[in-house]
């Protein structure tokens, strides 16, 4: 054996490569770059993807490795490394790295305000001066599904929008709806829809992709009876879902509650402001009445201009580097995610909690109540004060978070709690879930008065419950 000969290391031989069923679209690309004849399209559907993966038979294979470079799937075919497979799983913006480009940082565009004129009151209904107070703060983007009692808002958007250099994509279904909202948040524009209680419900897969993603947009859920298909009369047992049952995995939104027409306006402006500021979606909830019902509104005397923010994929150069996703395949990455979003909810716990307080100075039999029984309520108190009993409202705006701040300091001169909803107690289980998590574990004695099924509590039956409570007292 020569010196030459003795030193020669074996050739390494190439690895060759191994397919993953599971992420094998069956398109033929790595059939036609083998030279080998190595792949053929298969003949059996996998059960996890209802498609047909290649197969490979590498009896002439020389592992050139054009196969794995015409995959257009990340992890359909990969190298094997001695007899096992050299796979790692990865989140794509891992998988690829930062996107290539040589723009800037994208710096925001901030809003404008804008002076309006002096003009008017109008003397519209709920929906609509939703569907105002939207526009007035820049939304010039609408998705939606007809839905009773919500549909006059949309209608009104669909109307007004192309004069103003809008959209309204009338969507196949709610499910649409929401996943259209998904990208018009994610590039970085105001965007709302206009639903109803089944409606809403059908939204919660894409609120939830929302949240994981740290999108915006305001969801306006006018609540009807339920369960099931009801009917189109005014209920609040949405409260739960949007409190609660805000699609799957850590979810919360701010939900706002308004009580009048006017208020409508102001919390659809109000709405937009938050869910641009806080990178999250907004509920607005109303019930059927307050959808429909007419009442004097004012513009306010000024409008927004919207900007653009940094991180918007707006799909220009300068926005090139953004990304929009709420996969997180390593369980650590998602952890410290789900702190980020927890850190986010806990601000807004500290800073978003609103209510109105009627007659609660000196109050001792306090109401609750929101949306459009909390008018019926607020003329229950009045005429228990005429009666002599010293009763207040304690209206509150945000249901999440629920404004517990502002019902504290009332407590200590409380002797009664009554809590007046549409629906079996669930303004009442924020209530309670509120109180506790504040420590509070020995409140006041809570009543309540409940109708269901579209009808509304009335402002007779709330004074003679609270007259009824005050004898059995005596």
């Amino acid at each position: 054996m020569t010196a030459q000969a003795a030193t020669t290391k074996p050739a390494k031989e190439k690895p060759k490569p191994f397919v993953f069923p599971e992420f094998c679209k069956g398109c033929g690309r790595c059939i036609a770059s083998c030279p080998k004849d190595c792949i053929t399209l298969g003949t059996e559907i996998h059960p996890a993807t209802g498609l047909i993966p290649i197969r490979l038979d590498l009896t002439t294979c020389n592992g050139c490795g054009l196969c794995i470079i015409a995959c257009p799937e990340p992890y359909g075919l990969l190298p094997q490394v001695g007899e096992q497979a050299a796979f790692e799983l990865k989140d794509p913006e891992k998988l690829f790295g930062a996107r290539a480009t040589t723009a800037p940082v994208p710096e925001p565009i901030p809003d404008k305000v804008l002076e309006l004129p002096p003009a008017e009151a109008l003397v519209i209904k709920g929906t609509y001066a939703a569907a105002i107070g939207a526009l007035l703060a820049g939304c010039r983007h609408v998705f939606g599904y007809p839905i009773t009692p919500s549909t006059e808002g949309a209608e009104l958007m669909a109307k007004m929008l192309p004069r103003l250099d809008g959209v309204f994509p009338l969507a196949v279904s709610e499910d649409a709806t929401v996943n259209m909202m998904y990208g018009c948040g994610g590039a970085g524009l105001r965007c709302m829809t206009f639903t109803s209680s089944p409606g809403f419900s059908l939204m919660l897969e894409g609120i939830s992709y929302m949240v994981g993603s740290e999108l915006p947009g305001v969801f306006v859920n006018i609540m009807r009876g339920g369960p099931g298909l009801g009917n189109i009369a005014p209920e609040q047992a949405d409260i739960k879902l949007a409190c609660r049952g805000l699609g799957h995995g850590n979810t919360h939104a701010i939900v706002l509650a308004p009580a009048t027409p006017q208020e409508m306006l102001d919390i659809a402006m109000l709405a937009f402001e938050l869910t641009m500021n806080y990178r999250n979606p907004v509920v607005i909830l109303g019930d059927g009445y307050l959808g429909q019902i007419t009442g004097k509104v004012r513009l306010p005397r000024t409008m927004v201009k919207p900007g653009l923010p940094a991180w918007a994929v707006w799909g220009d150069r300068a926005h090139r580097g953004n990304l929009i996703s709420s996969i997180m395949l390593s369980e650590p990455d998602l952890e410290a995610h789900n702190r980020h979003i927890n850190e986010k909810y806990a601000r807004m716990t500290e800073v978003e909690q609103r209510a109105d307080l009627f007659d609660c100075d000196d109050a001792e039999v306090l109401i609750v109540a929101a949306n459009t029984p909390s008018q019926m309520a607020k003329g229950a108190a009045r005429e228990l004060r005429e009666k002599g009993v010293k009763a207040g409202l304690f209206r509150p705006i945000t249901l999440w978070p629920f404004p517990i701040r502002h019902l504290l300091p009332l407590l200590p001169r409380v002797r009664r709690l009554v809590v007046v909803e549409a629906s079996n107690g669930q303004l009442e289980d924020e209530l309670r879930l509120a109180l506790s998590h504040a420590n509070v574990h020995a409140p006041p004695p809570i009543a309540h008065v409940r109708r269901f099924g579209g009808v509304l509590p009335q402002q007779q039956e709330i004074v003679e419950r609270a007259m009824a409570l005050e004898e059995a007292r005596a």
